[in-house]
């Protein structure tokens, strides 16, 4: 199992930006390909972007395409998730997680992923 938190949520106005980290517990971090992954008040969650474990292959949802931009840094056991052009509809709590990555495969579906952190909030005001 591996340990994640999350960091760098918080409030922003529309247009704003934020960076968003995962950071993991062990340094086997290496070996699994993360997602991120967000959850609004009465809403499912849903996909938001994805990196294979060493960072060569990234897939985001169409909804953050051209805004978000996932990386890693393995040395530093932490995921990041740069947020620009954020707009209220982003608003939600932030999850990432993280799964066993097999050669460049990327996961996009919560139910591929067993390892979760306990997430950080982002608002963004209109």
């Amino acid at each position: 199992q591996v340990q994640l938190v999350e960091s760098g949520g918080g409030l922003v106005q529309a247009g704003g930006s934020l960076r968003l980290s995962c950071s993991a517990s062990e340094g086997t971090f290496s070996i699994h390909a993360v997602g991120w992954f967000r959850q609004a008040p009465g809403k499912e969650r849903e996909f938001v972007a994805t990196i294979s474990k060493n960072g060569g292959r990234t897939y985001y949802a169409e909804s953050v395409k051209g805004r978000f931009t996932i990386s890693r840094d393995n040395v530093k056991n932490t995921v990041y998730l740069q947020m620009n052009g954020l707009k209220p509809e982003d608003t939600a709590v932030y999850l990432c997680a993280a799964t066993i990555g097999y050669g460049t495969n990327y996961y996009y579906t919560s139910s591929e992923y067993d390892n979760w952190g306990q997430g950080t909030q982002v608002t963004v005001s209109s």
